[in-house]
């Protein structure tokens, strides 16, 4: 594989900034000191796959076709990636972006070929920091199989620069046809919402247990306990997988209503201790609703999203991405600047609100808190789940 010429900036500290380097990173709402902000450069709609299908008929990329991104939608969301990290950088944030590559190409290992990649906007997708710890998750999309050659020189870096950081990757999967039921996408989108929802329950969805899959976005974490979402890129044995990996938290299996589920972190918010945001078309099951109930967290139902009444072009992002906020500490959020309900919701709650554009990133791959990786946040691991429920 070759890069792309395009000469990119790793990374970039906050004017006159001397602290050290470090991995540390328990949840998402301690205060944020660094950050991987991804980059919409040489995004392409990728090529149909066993496990995903882009079909935008309205949009000029009909089911089959597959390509680079248009230029103008390139340039709009690189811009507001680039005014959203300079604006961390401004809150003394220390921001590393990724490198992309040529995302056009044809990929391959001796066991299968894909047409194209896809690009490098949602780190979130790929890497899980832990304490100490960044791990690269699996990914299941052939299309994304080479995905973390973007950040090995940001990783690099911080490996040099933190002896005490681990830097750890889960198996690189095979993705051979056994890691799917190859004729899913043909039915499943005619299914009945229960029949959907049912599958949801039985995970019975595209991805086999061949072998562990993943997907980091797909893990919301509260200190000690992760609750890891079974979803359309994370099977059981991925989850089994991660529950091993991690023998000092309490590893979670979840599910919610959602009859497409990919990544937890618009459905299941942590916002701060004692406080999560859940989307209300997507309720979780009552063990876990009972779980953080009877350990004194206060579930607030998500208000609707206000800027989604036409969905962006070629975007293949639920109208709730509105939730996919990112905290600056445990008093401060960044939300999508036209949600405008929500940041008033969320500020009835004692929220600073900083609102941040973001709505034209929504097509490659996600928002705010997609759109980032924590490197390091103060503070350290805290059990903030006491009492046991059910299989919790």
């Amino acid at each position: 594989m070759t890069e792309q010429t395009t000469t990119v900036s790793d990374t970039s500290a906050p004017a006159g900034s001397e602290r050290p380097v470090r991995v540390n990173a328990w949840n998402g709402w301690d205060p944020l000191r660094h950050v991987i902000v991804g980059r919409a450069e040489g995004t392409v709609v990728q090529a149909p796959e066993h496990a995903v299908r882009r079909d935008y008929p309205d949009d000029g990329f009909p089911l089959g076709t597959y390509g680079p991104m248009p230029a103008d939608m390139v340039a709009e969301a690189e811009q507001q990636l680039d005014d959203f990290a300079d604006m961390l950088r401004r809150r003394g944030v220390r921001v590393d972006r990724p490198t992309p590559v040529d995302f056009t190409q044809e990929v391959s290992t001796p066991e299968w070929t894909h047409d194209s990649m896809f690009g490098c906007m949602p780190p979130r997708d790929l890497l899980l920091t832990v304490g100490n710890e960044v791990l690269e998750a699996t990914m299941s999309y052939r299309s994304r199989w080479f995905e973390y050659l973007c950040y090995r020189p940001v990783l690099q870096s911080l490996f040099d620069a933190d002896d005490r950081m681990r830097w750890e990757a889960a198996p690189k999967p095979r993705l051979t046809d056994a890691s799917y039921k190859t004729g899913f996408w043909d039915t499943y989108n005619d299914l009945p919402t229960e029949e959907q929802l049912a599958r949801v329950r039985d995970y019975d969805l595209v991805l086999t247990e061949a072998e562990p899959l993943f997907d980091a976005a797909d893990v919301a974490r509260f200190g000690k306990d992760l609750f890891v979402q079974l979803s359309f890129v994370t099977n059981r044995s991925g989850y089994e997988w991660l529950r091993r990996h991690f023998p000092d938290h309490r590893v979670h299996a979840v599910t919610s209503t959602n009859t497409h589920p990919l990544h937890i972190d618009a459905t299941w918010v942590p916002l701060r201790p004692g406080l999560v945001l859940h989307c209300g078309e997507r309720l979780a099951d009552a063990e876990l609703m009972e779980f953080f109930k009877l350990n004194d967290w206060e579930i607030v139902e998500a208000v609707q999203p206000a800027s989604w009444d036409h969905p962006p072009k070629l975007s293949f992002c639920s109208p709730w991405l509105a939730g996919n906020m990112l905290n600056l500490d445990e008093n401060t959020l960044c939300v999508e600047e036209k949600e405008v309900r929500l940041a008033e919701q969320l500020s009835s709650y004692g929220f600073e609100i900083v609102p941040v554009p973001f709505r034209a990133v929504g097509p490659f791959g996600g928002g705010l808190h997609c759109a980032t990786v924590d490197i390091e946040r103060d503070g350290t691991m805290e059990d903030y789940f006491p009492h046991r429920y059910g299989r919790f």
